[in-house]
């Protein structure tokens, strides 16, 4: 069977360009089979096919986010999910279904005539390898207003998730930052970095639909009652449906010292710009040994004079990501020359002329510094809550339901300061400060404001850089208890699952892609991967390849697709192992 394009309009395309198309045969039909998917060429455009129920459909093969080969991802019924960072895609429409993506795909036609299996695809829209999905403006005579507190990735995805269901009303985004919403996960990996890189939209695309941008504004206060916010310069605004994503600021040290110059925190990309600068031939010395912390200090490794990092806990991402994690990533930045002082903490900045010059610790080590770089948490920005009926935890995060609401009608909380009934967790209240489920905060919200009932059901993913390499991460893991390890962690290749009350929780990898990816789509299938599971994968297949575990992770619990997908990649003993098990239920 062939498939046609279901998407939205395509950017900028010329109509009378649309029908200049370039139809090419991309394989045989017997090549692909069902469930399958490959990367084919028409011209030079790159292109995803996939056959699923007996239909073919081609959508873009990069992912919209940073570009990943989507080949190289999970199929999973309808939808692709993203190698690298957990995007998802639907394979008939291109459509995005889960972020940290920010766009659509560009689809194509497919027909199968003569065993042979063609793809045409629009010139002028194939070379743009990302598309809007379609959205509308306001409406004239509309006079709902929506406010959107916060200019982060909550927000913006709200106010395009508006427009995208045709909300007519004034949608109004107010920041304190000085610059439209960008990625602000990059600013830890590359500091250098220029604004106009990391925008995720151009001043246009707001204009064209109608979402007003209020830049260096700041809420300074509330009236749920009345339905107002104060800001402070002193303006107010009236608002129908109150959207708070105002997120979080970092943490300070509290000891002398503090103030001294050259002692910076990481927030903006003029932040980081400047500690590039600041660093630069020169001794660092770094608090806190978080992804930021950890990211910052992989960066500067090629860059700083000397490099010391300060934890408090004995080992880094021990709370998150485990010990033997924690031992790989400290071994990999120690062949780089990076000194550790663990389950220590600053009690003195010292300074000279003003400058930072040394940093005494509470063991009284004194490590020569030039730059202090502090990253050891963050403080929720809610000051301005205080005083409402607006709900909030013993940590002042906003608590919210499933649908992104507040105790108050018509009050909405998303991003870091919100904290939510995570599905995957059995709805324990979690506060996640990541980019993609702060993304899917906002779409929930949007859909909820329009009465369209959408709960939360993403599951969390993220990912970190050390070194040029990606640790990626899927899922909910406080309070594992165990871990079970495929592959040698100090080899730099591994794929870790946590276990809690015998039951996976979340995973991470380092160069297993797509396994992440691959247990993410288990999770979201609402399907348990069982420790017994885990441990076997671990080590009664011992020559389990990348491809193979990702077959197994994708296989579905009933018993003719698990063979049917197994058969394609192990061997009939290894095949054996597997289906004994299953014989023997330990599901």
């Amino acid at each position: 069977m062939s498939g046609k394009p279901h998407c939205s309009e395509l950017l900028d395309v010329d109509p009378d360009e649309a029908s200049e198309e370039l139809t090419e045969v991309v394989c045989l039909e017997s090549e692909l089979q069902d469930g399958q998917m490959m990367e084919v060429e028409v011209g030079r455009h790159n292109v995803l096919l996939v056959r699923s129920e007996g239909i073919y459909s081609a959508i873009g093969n990069q992912c919209t986010h940073y570009g990943a080969p989507l080949s190289k991802g999970v199929l999973s019924g309808h939808r692709v999910r993203c190698p690298w960072h957990g995007a998802c895609f639907n394979i008939q429409t291109g459509d995005l279904e889960e972020f940290p993506g920010m766009d659509c795909l560009p689809c194509h036609t497919v027909k199968v005539e003569n065993n042979k299996v063609y793809v045409s695809v629009n010139k002028k829209a194939a070379r743009q390898t990302k598309r809007i999905k379609s959205m509308g403006s306001r409406v004239e005579g509309v006079i709902h207003t929506i406010l959107l507190l916060g200019g982060g990735s909550a927000s913006l995805v709200c106010a395009e998730t508006l427009r995208q269901e045709n909300f007519g009303g004034r949608i109004i985004m107010v920041t304190r930052d000085n610059l439209l919403p960008y990625d602000k996960t990059r600013l830890s990996k590359v500091m250098n970095v220029e604004n106009d890189s990391i925008l995720l939209r151009r001043m246009e695309f707001f204009h064209k639909y109608d979402i007003e941008v209020w830049l260096s504004k700041e809420a300074m206060s509330l009236d749920t009652e009345k339905k107002k916010v104060t800001f402070d310069d002193g303006s107010v605004q009236s608002y129908d449906q109150l959207l708070i994503s105002t997120g979080c600021r970092a943490k300070g040290l509290e000891c002398p010292g503090k103030d001294l110059e050259n002692v910076k925190m990481l927030e903006t990309p003029e932040d980081a710009r400047q500690i590039h600068v600041a660093c630069i031939g020169c001794h660092i010395v770094i608090v806190g040994t978080s992804f930021v912390g950890m990211e910052v200090a992989s960066y500067m490794t090629d860059k700083a004079s000397s490099i010391t990092v300060i934890g408090s806990s004995e080992l880094p991402y021990q709370k998150t990501l485990g010990p033997e994690i924690g031992k790989v990533t400290m071994m990999m930045l120690a062949e780089k020359d990076v000194a550790f002082y663990m389950n220590d903490n600053v009690s003195e900045v010292r300074g000279e002329n003003g400058k930072v010059k040394e940093v005494v610790l509470k063991s009284g080590t004194v490590i020569p510094a030039d730059v202090l770089i502090v990253g050891i948490g963050v403080i929720p920005n809610s000051e301005f809550l205080q005083g409402t009926p607006i709900a909030m935890d013993s940590k002042s995060s906003v608590i919210v339901d499933k649908c992104m609401r507040t105790n108050v009608l018509e009050v909405f909380c998303g991003g870091d300061l919100a904290t939510f009934p995570l599905t995957m967790a059995k709805d324990q209240r979690v506060n996640i400060g990541h980019w993609q489920m702060a993304q899917a905060h906002g779409r929930v919200a949007a859909l909820n404001m329009l009465n369209i009932p959408t709960e939360l059901n993403s599951i969390p993913y993220y990912w970190t850089v050390l070194l040029g390499k990606n640790i990626r991460y899927t899922g909910y893991g406080e309070g594992y208890t165990d871990i079970v390890v495929k592959g040698k962690a100090e080899e730099q290749k591994f794929l870790a699952f946590y276990i809690k009350d015998d039951e996976v929780i979340a995973a991470a990898s380092l160069n297993y892609d797509p396994a992440v990816s691959a247990v993410a789509e288990r999770f979201a299938a609402g399907n348990t991967i069982t420790k017994k599971e885990a441990e076997y994968v671990a080590t009664h297949i011992p020559s389990l390849t990348v491809n193979s575990l990702f077959y197994f992770l994708q296989a579905d619990t009933q018993a003719h697709t698990v063979i049917q997908c197994l058969q394609k990649v192990f061997t009939p003993l290894d095949l054996f192992h597997i289906l004994l098990c299953y014989s023997l239920n330990f599901k």
